[in-house]
């Protein structure tokens, strides 16, 4: 994520003087609260149906959750591109492509 996209989220934040409630585990809450807020736009319907129908909600219930993320982050001293970057090389790791690529399988079971 851009380092000024990051800024004028917590930007936003700050402005309104709302960091003072985003503790980690309120955070933790909120951002899984966003994300079952996503799901609903996909409830009863095909992928392609929600996202012919739903394209702009689930653009904004996306970008809460990306919102929330930072704010976590931000809220744990955690860099973004650190923790993604450390994330992807466990996966290699587990998901090596001579024995996942192609394949919806857990790592447990390639």
């Amino acid at each position: 994520m851009k380092e000024e996209l990051i800024k004028l989220i917590l930007a936003f934040r700050e402005n309104r003087n709302w960091e003072q409630f985003h503790n980690p585990k309120d955070l933790a809450i909120s951002l899984s609260i966003e994300a079952s807020e996503l799901l609903e736009n996909f409830q009863w319907k095909s992928s392609e149906e929600a996202v012919e129908s739903k394209k702009e909600q689930i653009a904004d219930e996306l970008a809460d959750v990306l919102v929330y993320a930072v704010y976590l982050a931000q809220s744990l001293d955690l860099d973004l591109e650190d923790i993604i970057l450390t994330k992807l090389k466990k996966n290699e790791a587990k998901y090596p492509i001579e024995k996942a690529f192609g394949k919806k399988d857990k790592y447990t079971d390639l």
